[in-house]
């Protein structure tokens, strides 16, 4: 979406402003005064006069959906794209994800699994992780539950789901119908661009030092992490700031590393098939489409990844 001709795209790829912030209780004007100062000028600097859309990808919208009324507010024709992918491979990705960021500090994931319940009590969450809801795995694979709610709260008619079996299949298909719902005019899917491989680290302390520091936030963290933070995002960094995220950039450089592949035990499997097999169920009537091959299930065929309708139902509904 960011290279096209009509798009603005946010500064950071995903800020969370909605999610990280309830402006619910504000009347329209102060609505309005807080959008612009902290989330348009923060993250949209330099808007395109020219772009049709703005643009961001923050994941954590879709479990707070009702953190999104006041953007409706603003702009009544705002439109939602949500991407839904088998928790079979969503869970194990976003455990690694966590592990690099600094959020995580369980390299085992079948351990990480097992600690969900005490962490929803607040309990052996890392100092690191910046909010604990992410460690909920269990909860980010309940696709059907957040997807429903989603629709519930912002209504289906502002909502588009892509579903990652059809990227993988036909990804210039996908990119074409996305365009369609958002307004824009067709352009060819952008070429050249390669897969981000799971990305790992040497040493775990380090890493998390560098990306979680307990000091100096905003200039250990990152350029990402001082947008979010800065009370002066937009402040030219001094010398010694800019030397200090050079050395930075060097040592994340050096410590980084090919993840390491995910191994998921077949006990493990079966926990989280268990756990989300009814979630699945509800997901494929939202959708009207066949998932059965989710959780480990059959193997679609051949060429069958994309628009296959859901079967009559043989299973009972959660």
């Amino acid at each position: 979406m960011a290279s096209h001709p009509d798009v603005s795209f946010s500064k950071v790829k995903e800020p969370h402003y909605f999610a990280l912030f309830d402006l619910n209780d504000l009347d329209d004007e102060e609505l309005r005064d807080a959008v612009a100062a902290e989330y348009l000028d923060r993250y949209f600097p330099q808007i395109d006069p020219k772009a049709e859309v703005i643009a961001e990808a923050s994941v954590s919208y879709l479990y707070a959906p009702e953190r999104l009324l006041p953007l409706l507010r603003l702009w009544p024709d705002a439109k939602f794209v949500l991407a839904v992918r088998d928790p079979m491979e969503l869970i194990p990705s976003l455990h690694q994800r966590l592990l690099y960021q600094g959020d995580e500090t369980v390299a085992d994931l079948q351990k990480a699994w097992k600690l969900v319940g005490e962490r929803r009590q607040g309990r052996k969450v890392p100092r690191t992780c910046l909010d604990a809801r992410q460690l909920y795995y269990d909860e980010a694979g309940r696709l059907g539950k957040n997807v429903s709610h989603f629709f519930e709260v912002m209504g289906r008619e502002h909502c588009h789901v892509v579903v990652f079996d059809d990227l993988k299949a036909n990804p210039a298909k996908v990119y074409a119908e996305m365009l369609d719902f958002l307004g824009l005019r067709q352009v060819p899917l952008p070429t050249g661009k390669k897969h981000r491989a799971g990305q790992g680290f040497k040493i775990g302390w380090l890493q998390r030092l560098l990306k979680r520091p307990p000091v100096a936030r905003t200039v250990l963290a990152g350029q990402h992490f001082r947008r979010r933070v800065s009370t002066k995002p937009h402040k030219k960094p001094s010398w010694l700031s800019g030397r200090v995220m050079a050395t930075r950039t060097a040592l994340l450089r050096w410590n980084r590393t090919a993840a390491p592949p995910v191994r998921i035990s077949d006990a493990l499997a079966n926990d989280i098939r268990e756990t989300l097999h009814k979630d699945r169920l509800l997901l494929s009537r939202l959708l009207d489409r066949d998932l059965d091959h989710w959780l480990g299930g059959k193997p679609l065929p051949a060429g069958k990844a994309g628009g296959s309708r859901r079967k009559k139902q043989t299973e009972p509904a959660p």
